[in-house]
């Protein structure tokens, strides 16, 4: 059936993002969605079942369809995060194709932060490994409110229900410990099909949906209407022309929630109060705005204000803090350590910081806080406290997706060392608390 403009506009969109230990069959998986739901150009096709016959493989190997890079390709593996484009008549896609190596997890993180329903597989001869808790623990951290458990290659279990309802009964189990709030298993095969677009029928056992029918139906909630309002200067508009004499707005995308003519607003970190006398949207002036609209607020009072700031409900505003306890998924090569230099981005602000305490490391196997590590390296999971230079108005992400992340930088070269969660991560992780001096002098 061919999917229509019209069609697609009524639709809804779902990012979502593929995870697993290496060789778990992700890339097939997601090659098997491309194609049984006429998702590929016959050119693309083309291509896949050449290069395949050029491997000495009989069968077009489906992977190939997301394992774009050389380098992937040469050694079959998923080295980047892959992002693919697809609609059915029921709804489009964002697919976020992340690697399954150890030294990748970081990709997963840049591939799930956006996603709000995750795909863990599982390969069935094996089970559950360290690599998918570890990607487990990072849907949890990230907090992605939808996870399916794909166990894969059944037809090399001979499609044995005991095997598929062990690794679900321990997958479930340890997601839901780590506060993941739902948790949908299916038993697959990407390679034969089975359960992925079209019901198997080698599992009569099995009575779910297939992936595709369940990433049509999940409920998806894009209102950020509901949110916290907040919207974080990006630039100050002031043309200074004979036209607009007097004209001062200030322009950004509104991160969540609706503002209003009228409303009280105050400006963070300064903590001012003022309201908002006008918004200008696409040239035109508007009544009301909402997320994730870019839009220019004029406000009645003429305060010092500038790219950085936020701009919230004056009876909802979030607090204002210098000691961000977070934590943090650590991505760079470089190891982050008690003491260091970095810079912290937030929003449209940037501030200049010191890792003041890492009270925590997380031990992925029992969910353990391993105390006081001194440093986090490459794809370490822990708690940090860092003290800002400057205010910041800091949402838990819990709360807020969007302006309760933040990201550590290296300020010697702008690397980014680490992707930081404000607020607790995990609903059952054990507490690490680690007295700190907050009368301590720091030299930024």
């Amino acid at each position: 059936m061919t999917t229509t403009a019209e069609q697609l506009s009524a639709t809804t969109l779902l990012r979502f993002a593929t995870a697993g230990s290496v060789d778990d069959g992700k890339s097939t998986l997601v090659g098997r969605l491309l194609h049984d739901s006429k998702s590929v150009l016959t050119d693309q096709l083309e291509a896949v079942e050449q290069a395949s016959l050029n491997r000495g493989q009989e069968a077009p190997d489906l992977a190939l369809l997301t394992d774009g890079l050389r380098a992937e390709r040469e050694q079959g593996i998923t080295i980047d995060v892959a992002y693919r484009y697809f609609a059915t008549t029921r709804r489009r896609f964002i697919l976020a194709d992340t690697p399954g190596h150890v030294q990748y997890t970081r990709n997963m993180v840049t591939g799930a932060s956006t996603a709000e329903l995750a795909v863990v597989l599982v390969d069935a001869r094996n089970g559950v490994v360290e690599q998918t808790r570890r990607h487990a623990a990072v849907a949890a951290l990230l907090r992605v409110p939808h996870v399916v458990l794909a166990v894969n290659k059944m037809d090399l279990v001979d499609y044995a229900e005991p095997v598929f309802a062990a690794i679900a009964e321990e997958f479930t189990a340890y997601a839901a410990s780590l506060g993941v709030p739902e948790i949908t298993a299916i038993p697959i095969s990407a390679l034969a099909g089975d359960n992925v677009v079209e019901p198997s029928a080698h599992m009569d056992w099995y009575g779910g949906p297939t992936v595709l029918e369940h990433l049509e139906t999940v409920p998806v909630s894009h209102d950020l209407t509901a949110c916290h309002a907040r919207f974080p200067v990006q630039y100050v508009i002031r043309p200074q022309s004979a036209e607009h004499p007097d004209y001062r707005g200030y322009a950004g995308q509104i991160a969540a929630g609706v503002f209003r003519v009228g409303e009280s607003v105050s400006v963070l970190p300064s903590g001012r109060t003022t309201t908002i006398t006008g918004i200008d949207a696409l040239g035109e002036s508007v009544d009301i705005a909402w997320a994730p609209q870019s839009v220019t607020l004029r406000l009645a009072d003429d305060i010092d204000i500038s790219r950085g700031d936020l701009i919230a409900p004056a009876d909802d505003a979030p607090p204002v803090t210098q000691d961000v306890e977070a934590t943090v998924c650590h991505v760079a090569d470089q190891p982050l350590s008690v003491g260091q230099r970095v810079l912290l981005k937030h929003t449209t602000r940037t501030v200049k910081a010191i890792v003041k305490d890492i009270p925590s490391r997380l031990t992925l196997d029992d969910l353990s806080q391993h105390p006081a590590p001194g440093q986090l390296v490459a794809n370490d999971i822990g708690r940090v406290v860092v003290r800002t230079a400057e205010p910041l108005a800091l949402d838990s992400y819990e709360d807020s997706r969007r302006t309760g992340s933040f990201l550590l930088i290296d300020p010697a070269d702008g690397t980014t060392l680490s992707a930081g969660m404000a607020g607790a991560a995990f609903a059952a992780a054990a507490e690490a608390v680690v007295a700190a001096d907050d009368d301590a002098e720091w030299d930024f």
